[in-house]
């Protein structure tokens, strides 16, 4: 087996706390090639679900090899967009949540949900039209964008490069925290299953959470999904993250529903939350002996702790963008592998916390961030950087650059003797002769 291959899922397995010697029951196959990037996406995605798989055999105490299909891994890491309903095509993002040109560079925008796309025309004082917002976001710098739809409660994100997200506020606080944390917060005695089904309370929003919560309904959990009346999860979306779960609607700040939740969270196994970092503080939704999983877009750390933010979105902020994009505009990952990759790590994390708990008690706490999986994803793995493999020569045509050649050995030669000349120039002679 090729130990590159290994590696994602070698590093992800450590980071989660598991026994270095069960990565040795995985076995990998399919289809090679998938999910082709600059960055190594594939990696993440194969490693991701890898030690999901290998959480859920520990904690299940199953014995026998964990088997990961590339083809497998990378057809769910686009679940979204194969899901047909009766057949039609799924809507994963409405005509605002788009790139723009921005007078000065690049914004993204997510207007999805219609309070955000409310927000978004509000900040730019726009029509609800491509036309409209684009001839306002053109007037202005990216970065006044992204200040001023975040203000008004939308979401937009300036294009930054690499370098300039590592230099700024949010992106040092990133790089200075690991990938994910697990704590243990007190000596309390775990839940009492009493043989039945786990039980989550799932209060997620979009990909990234409740793919987390769509892996621990596939294993045998009961997973009820809480959302406000009148703000269901969009439709597509629901029919992709919500097979295996059950959902119901309950308003947090009505006293009947909010005595119902507690009831509900009360006799919880795990609780996983998606909505930014402080929004559900004054429910206080602490319980001794819960593992609770909190996912947000940027951490609750830094100055962007209290800042929505979608995949699309931390791909742009961090640089991704730029790295997978071309001189004329910015990119995107081949998946929403941000999302999903944090998803089946957060189930991963809330199977290992709870293997730990019933060994050895204790409240649990689970934190992830699709900006630090991005972080991870850009500076853990080698990535494929042409320049590395390309040459430049001065000759008769000019300033050359050209790839190198792949055929390589010890001993032998690292590129030509002589660059191309101009065609039918040279005598009808052998060299030397």
């Amino acid at each position: 087996m090729d130990d590159t291959v290994r590696t994602g899922t070698e590093l992800l397995w450590s980071a989660l706390g598991g026994d270095p010697a069960l990565v040795d029951r995985v076995e990998y196959g399919g289809v090679s090639g998938l999910l082709p990037a600059r960055l190594p996406v594939m990696d993440l995605a194969r490693g991701a679900v890898a030690v999901c798989s290998l959480a859920a055999v520990e904690h299940a105490g199953i014995p026998g090899p964990v088997r990961v299909d590339d083809g497998a891994v990378a057809t769910a890491f686009v679940s979204e967009r194969h899901l047909r309903v009766d057949g039609r095509e799924p809507v994963n993002f409405a005509p605002l949540s788009r790139f723009w040109r921005a007078a000065d560079g690049w914004v993204r925008t997510h207007a999805n949900y219609p309070h955000h796309k409310a927000a978004l025309l509000t900040a730019l004082d726009a029509a609800d039209s491509v036309e409209a917002v684009a001839a306002a976001i053109g007037e202005r710098k990216a970065v006044e964008v992204e200040t001023a739809v975040y203000g008004a409660g939308g979401l937009a994100v300036a294009l930054r490069t690499p370098e300039e997200w590592a230099a700024g506020g949010q992106g040092r606080e990133v790089a200075a925290r690991p990938l994910l944390t697990r704590e243990r917060l007190d000596e309390a005695a775990p839940r009492a299953a009493d043989g039945r089904p786990l039980r989550v309370l799932d209060l997620t929003r979009v990909l990234a959470g409740p793919v987390a919560t769509r892996t621990l309904a596939l294993l045998g959990a009961d997973v009820l999904r809480i959302d406000p009346p009148g703000n269901p999860e969009l439709p597509d979306l629901h029919a992709d993250t919500c097979v295996g779960k059950r959902t119901s609607a309950l308003d947090l700040d009505r006293p009947s529903d909010r005595r119902t939740f507690d009831e509900l969270l009360d006799a919880a196994d795990v609780l996983v939350t998606g909505y930014r970092p402080g929004a559900l503080d004054r429910f206080d939704l602490d319980r001794p002996g819960l593992v609770t999983a909190r996912i947000s877009a940027w951490g609750d750390y830094g100055p962007w702790a209290g800042r929505r933010g979608f995949d699309s979105l931390v791909q742009v902020a961090t640089g991704i963008a730029v790295v997978e994009g071309s001189v004329s505009e910015p990119g995107a990952l081949p998946a929403q592998a941000l999302d999903h990759g944090t998803g089946y790590l957060l189930a991963a994390a809330v199977l290992r916390s709870l293997t730990e708990q019933r060994a050895e008690g204790g409240s649990r706490l689970v934190r992830l961030a699709l900006a630090q999986t991005g972080h991870w994803l850009t500076g853990t793995l080698p990535r494929y950087e042409p320049e590395r493999y390309l040459a430049e020569s001065e000759g008769p045509l000019g300033r050359l650059r050209h790839a190198l050649s792949p055929v390589a050995y010890e001993g032998g030669p690292t590129s030509w003797s002589r660059p191309p000349g101009v065609a039918g120039a040279d005598a009808p002679e052998w060299a030397g002769a």
